[in-house]
């Protein structure tokens, strides 16, 4: 796409001693787009690479962090309101839900770690190159993997 500014106008008019107005004249842009642009409306059709799939994982686990922090403030409320309370809580804790629960909050933040240290390293001037970006994303994805399996036996 081509834009041409066809034309542009700034006028500082003084009409008040001290104050200072902007005028600002028209702008106007002309585009030339390409008619015949092929439109893929079939999102099933869209492989995205292991880098993209990395980095929109990396914002999902951390919206279930954040999510996840009701349940985790309330646990952990409960438990130090008294004797009563702890049992309440050992008591939901020790359900297949509650463990459920609890291994996806601790996979979402072992995969929000491991990605993030990849984010990091990657600030750093590290893994930039198409073919390094695409194995440290495989293996980030690989080694999260690992880290939730290894926290499903954990747990149960």
């Amino acid at each position: 796409m081509v834009d041409i500014l066809t034309y542009v106008e700034v006028a500082l008019i003084n009409s008040a001693p001290g104050i200072l107005y902007i005028s600002w004249c028209f702008i106007e842009r002309q585009s030339i787009v390409k008619k015949e642009r092929p439109v893929n409306l079939d999102l099933s059709t869209i492989q995205f690479p292991a880098a993209a799939k990395a980095s929109i994982l990396h914002r999902v686990s951390g919206v279930i962090m954040l999510v996840s922090l009701a349940f985790l403030i309330w646990a952990f409320a409960t438990s130090l309101s008294g004797p009563e309370g702890f049992a309440q809580v050992e008591s939901i804790m020790t359900s297949f839900i509650a463990k459920f629960i609890g291994w996806g909050i601790l996979t979402a933040l072992g995969f929000h770690l491991i990605i993030g240290i990849r984010h990091l390293i990657m600030d750093m001037g590290f893994w930039e190159e198409l073919d390094s970006g695409r194995a440290s994303a495989t293996a980030s994805i690989v080694i999260s993997i690992i880290v939730s399996v290894l926290v499903g036996v954990w747990l149960w």
